[in-house]
């Protein structure tokens, strides 16, 4: 029987160019296909819970348009206590998150999904503390542009990264997508690395 090209191609399910570009320095092979779906948190909704139900449902939307073929999916949101903090609107209300972020200690959870051929989920927890920030030194970087597509509204591996004084668990959690979990969780499911071909 003739083999369909998804059948040997992992799709990764996101816009997200932070997450293309972690799975790209591994040499793993993928195409894209982003999911359009609702991500309004429910009533209640824990980070944790919220994070993996969305990743779940990204690959599941993508999973229907590749047959066959792997999907990964992820979402990563940024919470304060038992607030979620997403994507701020404008720099005024990027200014404000960083403003609540300053001098804390703060939690960012990954949802990880695999669909398709094979389907399981994990969430990933990292804590980053924020150095006490001035107001001149927020209103810059709220200006800069760069929080503006970031949960939390801020990107650690950019410019955002004077913010941070501490981090501790996963970094690449944090960007976006969790490499050691994520590896992990694609060898179990048995999509080809370049370290494991046969």
């Amino acid at each position: 029987m003739h083999m369909n090209a998804d059948q040997t191609l992992l799709v990764l399910a996101s816009a997200s160019p932070r997450r293309r570009e972690l799975l790209s320095q591994l040499d793993i092979r993928f195409t894209v296909s982003a999911a359009d779906i609702d991500e309004t948190p429910r009533a209640g909704e824990a980070a944790p819970a919220y994070v993996e139900r969305l990743a779940r449902e990204k690959a599941g939307v993508v999973a229907t348009r590749h047959p066959g073929a792997w999907v990964l999916a992820a979402d990563t949101t940024v919470a304060l206590g038992t607030e979620l903090m997403g994507k701020p609107r404008d720099a005024e209300e990027a200014q404000a998150m960083l403003a609540r972020l300053s001098g804390r200690t703060h939690d960012v959870y990954t949802g990880v999904a695999l669909a398709g051929r094979h389907e399981a989920a994990l969430v990933v927890h990292t804590r980053v503390t924020f150095r006490a920030l001035s107001a001149a030194e927020m209103a810059w970087y709220a200006h800069t542009g760069e929080p503006l597509d970031k949960a939390g509204a801020y990107a650690i591996q950019g410019k955002g990264g004077f913010l941070v004084a501490g981090v501790e668990g996963s970094t690449s959690n944090v960007v976006g997508l969790p490499l050691a979990e994520t590896v992990a969780l694609l060898e179990r499911a048995g999509v080809p690395v370049p370290w494991r071909t046969s």
